[in-house]
């Protein structure tokens, strides 16, 4: 028989005779199959119960997340413990809250029976697709019965109960008793719970008086409250937000097109948040935000998770110390009214610190926003990058360019070196002086811009840019959107990404991504993410970043600045670089040892500027405070130093006094070709567009200073020039 049936499944016109015969009994069976799983599933929903509605408004929040330090012990926050909500009846929710709720939240609401078939069929295509359930789309009496009749578990069959208890819910309440529990248990940030206490919270109002604008962005809130939070650092997506549900409620016909207008065009004025007991606020937060995002509002809302952090607990009360007083004396001193600090492992891209002002609660300076996260320009702190894709096409610490007054702008007479107004580029230093013939070793550690300007066109615009997004730079733009003022400081950043970056030279250029989690677990101890063993990836040569920490190190190159007392340490191997941005609006240290990362920034949120001082008055005291508490800390590591190679080209090494074939001394692109600088030199520099630009200003010193046999670290004290007012400082 086993031998008939090979034959039979062996030839296709057996087969088919086969199907022929037997398909009706194939097909008795599957729909036998069929009829029996229809049964069982309607068994099974027949079952499903609705607990007694009579508790469902006053039901508990089910489970806590805490969020705890790196060593799991000292308690930040707990997300639910000061959970406040208080209920109101339907009649007194204002009607613009249900209305820009129903439009932006569900707009079919008075139509549907509970749920939304094509809304499913969307859900489960995409849910099988991906292997989970994990599809949104949900109806506001599917948020009701998921957030107050079943568990947190992700499954099919959870869902599939979500859909049957949607159906039964709306049996047996009206759409308007649905849509009061729905208001008085929704989620507005942090502890916040219900649409009477948000009303209280955000505009010390009762839900019933809100306006319609306050009615809009109360709906807008809704979908990310940690994101959304008016408190927080996303505003402007809050605003975008609100408009979009008027809109919607426009659509909709809840409102007109004149009430539409002007509640968009309204100011809408946010009460002050709140004190509460909680460590760390910003970080705090930043977390928070992370894991809303990553695992959604019912993660953070039930599941009791124990959320052990980066967090060094005892270093972040001590920076908070710190930027506290030394921002309060700036503000008197420099009119710089606030300070953000990050502090990092680049060992593994742990944050340790995060400090995003100088007082959270502190509404005159906006305290809640945090000025780690926001974008600034870096001043001089972008120079690095420059130079390190400088070192990786071969430039090294010795290669000499020109610091004399040059036009850069091709839209302009390369004569006229003084014009700085656009569309002309002449920059100038931070002490208005010029100094001739540099190392870029000097011109980075004494942060000179003319050189450094140069450098940038020498490691080309693109690639420095490429490489600075490698190192954890995330909201610089194409390289059509900068010029040359990319280097210094251009391009908008955060002190986050900026420490994170420079601790890929910390780490000989191995990047880890930054992280605020160390590890999650559930409520029985299962871990649900763990990032205790980081992978960091090779981005620059270690050869390039040794050149990097050797320079940015180096005290004899940075003593012109007359800084040292306050940026280094003696007995440790610490790299440091400071930035003031042009019109002195910002001010940054960024300094970094092979096991710690800290950044600080200072200035006005508001973009306001301070007194004209450079970075390391205003920044470097508080920097050096803090960094002499933290190395007590760690232990004493120093940057490796592989073996220095000399390149082939005197030009590449320092060589800046020899004479050409016509006998001249000359700028470095008249040895170097730009595309290839270790290659043989270009046979017509004039094909570079910035040669006479840079050239005949180098004539021109050589003119007046002869060509002395001293080295060009010497000239600096020659130069007896007037000082001119600065564009952009170190």
């Amino acid at each position: 028989m086993a031998s008939q049936k090979r034959k039979i499944l062996s030839d296709p016109r057996k087969q088919i005779r086969f199907v022929r015969r037997h398909w009706r009994a194939a097909l008795a069976w599957a729909f036998g199959l069929f009829f029996m799983a229809s049964g069982g599933l309607f068994l099974w929903a027949a079952t499903l119960q609705i607990p007694d509605l009579s508790t469902i408004e006053n039901r508990k929040i089910e489970q806590s997340v805490k969020i705890y330090d790196r060593t799991g012990s000292v308690l930040l926050y707990d997300l639910n413990k000061n959970a406040q909500r208080t209920l109101v009846p339907i009649s007194q929710i204002s009607p613009n809250i249900q209305n820009a709720t129903v439009a932006i939240e569900d707009s079919n609401f008075y139509q549907h029976h509970g749920i939304v078939f094509t809304a499913i069929a969307r859900a489960l295509l995409a849910d099988i697709a991906s292997l989970s359930a994990s599809q949104g789309g949900s109806t506001i009496t599917q948020q009701v019965v998921k957030n107050t009749l079943l568990t947190n578990k992700k499954s099919i069959t959870r869902k599939l109960g979500e859909w049957i208890l949607s159906l039964k819910l709306e049996r047996v309440l009206t759409k308007q008793q649905i849509l009061e529990i729905y208001l008085n248990q929704a989620p507005y940030g942090g502890s916040v719970y219900g649409v009477e206490q948000a009303s209280q919270t955000f505009f010390n109002k009762h839900a019933s008086d809100v306006s319609l604008p306050e009615a809009a962005y109360l709906a807008g809130v809704l979908p990310a409250p940690s994101y959304y939070s008016p408190y927080g650092n996303h505003k402007a997506g809050l605003d975008a937000r609100k408009n979009l549900v008027l809109d919607k409620m426009y659509e909709h016909g809840y409102i007109t097109q004149d009430e539409r207008d002007q509640a968009q065009a309204a100011q809408v004025t946010f009460i002050p948040q709140r004190t509460s007991s909680i460590s760390a606020p910003h970080f705090v937060f930043y977390v928070q935000q992370y894991l809303e995002q990553k695992y959604g509002l019912d993660a953070l809302r039930q599941s009791g998770w124990k959320i052990t952090t980066t967090l060094d607990a005892d270093l972040q009360v001590k920076a908070e110390e710190i930027v506290q007083a030394h921002a309060v004396t700036n503000q008197a001193n420099f009119n710089a009214s606030n300070t953000g600090m990050i502090a990092l492992d680049p060992q593994s891209g742990q944050i340790l610190v995060m400090v995003g002002s100088r007082n959270y609660f502190d509404t005159q300076i906006d305290g809640n926003f945090n000025v780690t996260l926001a974008g600034r320009q870096p001043g001089s702190t972008f120079k690095p990058f420059a130079y390190a894709e400088a070192f990786l096409k071969g430039y090294t610490p010795d290669t000499v360019v020109f610091d004399v007054r040059t036009q850069f702008s091709t839209s302009c007479s390369l004569s006229d070196t003084t014009n700085n107004t656009p569309p002309c580029y002449s920059p100038t230093n931070y002490d208005g002086l010029f100094r001739g013939p540099m190392t870029m070793r000097d011109a980075i550690a004494q942060s000179i811009n003319v050189p450094s300007v140069k450098v940038l066109y020498l490691a080309g615009i693109a690639d420095t840019l490429q490489l600075a997004k490698s190192m954890g730079i995330s909201t610089l733009g194409d390289a059509n959107q900068y010029g040359l003022t990319l280097v210094l400081g251009g391009g908008e950043v955060t002190l986050l990404d900026m420490s994170s970056a420079y601790g890929t030279f910390a780490q000989n250029g191995v990047h880890y991504p930054q992280t605020a989690i160390l590890k999650i677990q559930d409520g029985a101890g299962v871990v649900i993410e763990d990032n205790s063993q980081p992978v960091g990836s090779q981005i620059l040569p270690a050869s390039v970043a040794e050149k990097i920490n050797d320079v940015l190190s180096d005290p004899v190159a940075r003593a012109p600045l007359g800084e040292n007392d306050l940026l280094q340490f003696p007995g440790r191997d610490v790299a440091v670089k400071t930035g003031t941005t042009n019109n002195y609006k910002d001010a940054w240290t960024i300094g970094y040892t092979p096991n710690l990362v800290v950044g600080i920034w200072a200035g006005n949120n508001n973009n306001t500027s301070m007194v004209k001082k450079v970075s390391g008055f205003i920044v470097g005291p508080m920097w050096h405070e803090f960094m002499a508490y933290a190395l007590q800390k760690i232990p004493n590591q120093s940057f490796s130093r592989g073996e220095y190679t000399q390149s082939q080209k005197p030009a590449l090494n320092g060589a800046w006094q020899t004479l050409g074939a016509d006998g001249q001394v000359h700028e470095i692109l008249y040895w170097v070709d730009r595309s290839d600088p270790s290659g043989p030199p270009p046979q017509n520099p004039n094909n570079d567009s910035q040669f006479q630009r840079w050239e005949i200003p180098v004539q021109t010193w050589v003119a007046q200073h002869g060509v002395p046999a001293t080295t060009p670290t010497s000239i600096i004290q020659q130069q007896t020039l007037t000082p001119l007012a600065p564009q952009v400082g170190q």
